[in-house]
């Protein structure tokens, strides 16, 4: 294998080409990003970066001298857009083609947006710094959507003196993913703290003035953030043959087709842990996927590895630190097993079937939910482990 591309330069991609290197492979290695920044973090940018504690360059990944020491024909400011599997070429939209031997996808996802005109988007450094030059006190900042990274742009503007409503369509925020229960517990931090959380409403448009209801109110802002979700860049697949569904779709060894693979937000790999096709959007998970994708592609075929992690996330949202092991969307319970709800100090483990699937943590020490990790690894009993714990 002569030459390798990657084509997507954020967590997954420059963890990709990274463990290519460090695993011998001394061919010519092409790595493709849409953006003109050097590979860069995002978490941060719901966060640090959007407070104002952190400037941009803490964002970096790698330093300089890291890149160039990789040897990469690093081409960043342009995007793929076409695939040909019979040529082996990666299209780009300046009009030049790239050969490749192997291929790893890692283009990650981009956000819905809603009709009108004006609002903002977090998903890349303007984006970030875009929104920061607009917070602060007495601001009217409506946020659409009450998921995670809503909830952490929200909490960060009411920091900054913001006057902040977040609408919400769901009757309980993120309950599809933490239940009920915990997503109430989320839901009352925003409360507690005099933003206008409303759920149960149905954003139609971003106009002039704010937002649109779907009962026709208009919710007046000065500022509009759109944070809806997100979709797989996968687009500039099609025609290309290659499964596409919700991400691009891999076995359980993240092969999307012959030598061509997929890591991080875009991949939707079959993880034999849960005996499920999932898509991840973590970023810890990102750079773990990189990694194996870039082991199998260079291993004989018999001894490539499935990928099977327990996925992670964390989330900062005003004075709670949240962690998360597991998969627990479509969770049949959820039971509290240390601590207590109200106070916002706790750990929640999820069922599906009848194993430990997943556990989440409020305001408690890393340690304690890492036990449950080991839970979810050897698919525990749930009547045995969670009978045990309370």
């Amino acid at each position: 294998m002569n030459r390798i591309v990657v084509v997507g330069a954020s967590a997954a991609g420059l963890a990709a080409a990274e463990t290519l290197r460090r695993e011998g492979y001394d061919g010519t290695l092409t790595l493709v990003g849409d953006e003109p920044l050097a590979p860069y973090d995002r978490p941060p940018l719901s966060k640090q970066l959007l407070s104002g504690e952190w400037q941009p360059e803490r964002l970096d990944l790698r330093t300089p001298a890291d890149l160039t020491a990789l040897g990469l024909d690093l081409r960043l400011g342009v995007r793929a857009t076409g695939l040909e599997l019979t040529e082996r070429t990666v299209r780009l939209a300046d009009g030049s083609t790239v050969p490749y031997d192997g291929l790893i996808l890692a283009t990650g996802v981009r956000p819905r947006r809603l009709p009108g005109e004006g609002a903002h988007v977090l998903r890349t450094l303007d984006d970030a710094l875009t929104l920061r030059d607009r917070l602060g006190p007495g601001l009217r900042l409506v946020v659409v959507g009450a998921g995670f990274l809503g909830a952490e742009a929200a909490a960060v503007a009411w920091r900054l003196g913001a006057q902040v409503t977040v609408l919400e369509p769901a009757p309980v925020p993120l309950a599809h993913a933490v239940g009920t229960e915990v997503g109430r517990v989320l839901s009352q931090a925003h409360l507690d703290r005099g933003v206008d959380l409303r759920c149960g409403v149905t954003v139609t448009e971003v106009t002039e003035d704010g937002v649109r209801l779907a009962s026709g109110e208009v919710v007046e802002a000065d500022e509009v953030l759109v944070a809806v979700g997100s979709l797989p860049n996968t687009e500039w697949l099609d025609g290309s043959g290659l499964p596409v569904g919700d991400g691009v779709i891999c076995d359980e060894y993240c092969e999307a087709a012959r030598n061509v693979y997929a890591a991080g937000d875009v991949a939707r790999w079959y993880n034999p842990l849960f005996g499920t096709s999932m898509r991840i959007e973590h970023r810890t998970h990102a750079a773990e996927q990189g990694m194996v994708a870039a082991r199998n592609l260079l291993a004989p075929e018999e001894a490539r590895k499935p990928f099977a992690p327990v996925p992670y996330f964390w989330s900062d949202q005003y004075d709670m630190k949240i962690q998360a092991y597991g998969f627990l969307r479509g969770h049949d319970e959820v039971a509290v097993v240390e601590g207590d709800l109200a106070e916002r100090r706790f750990v929640a483990a999820y069922r599906t079937g009848d194993r430990v699937s997943g556990a989440l943590a409020v305001g408690m020490p890393p340690k304690t939910i890492r036990q449950w990790r080991q839970s979810i690894v050897t698919g525990a009993a749930w009547n045995e482990t969670v009978r045990a714990a309370v």
